[in-house]
């Protein structure tokens, strides 16, 4: 069953540290981008950021740009969202998918998701 997990989520106040953390299974992920995903409270799914096949080439959303680091370990299957800086605006459910994108109003790959809450 082709599925990802993802973990690591949290309460924090602005200015601190999460890494979340994609555990795929049922296939490799060496065989594809991917990407994190967010969907905040009545708000619609945005891409976060996307990482190549061979870790070599990431991409960001400009919010996030110098704050996130994504990562992956081909030989572990595992996928990595490092976020520093945290800001309010940041706070929302966080999923790992394959692909560089998403296309709004298509379905894709995604687990239950990990809930990131900045607050003071």
């Amino acid at each position: 069953e082709v599925q990802v997990v993802e973990s690591g989520g949290g309460t924090v106040q602005p200015g601190e540290s999460l890494r979340l953390a994609c555990a795929a299974s049922g296939f490799s992920i060496s065989r594809y981008a991917m990407s994190w995903v967010r969907q905040a409270p009545e708000k619609e799914v945005e891409w976060v950021a996307a990482v190549n096949s061979r870790g070599t080439n990431t991409s960001y959303v400009d919010s996030v740009k110098g704050r996130f680091t994504i990562s992956r370990d081909n030989d572990k299957n595992m996928l990595w969202l490092q976020m520093n800086s945290l800001k309010p605006e940041d706070t929302a459910v966080y999923y790992c998918t394959r692909g560089s994108t998403i296309v709004p109003g298509v379905p894709f790959l995604k687990g239950q998701g990990t809930q990131v809450t900045v607050s003071s």
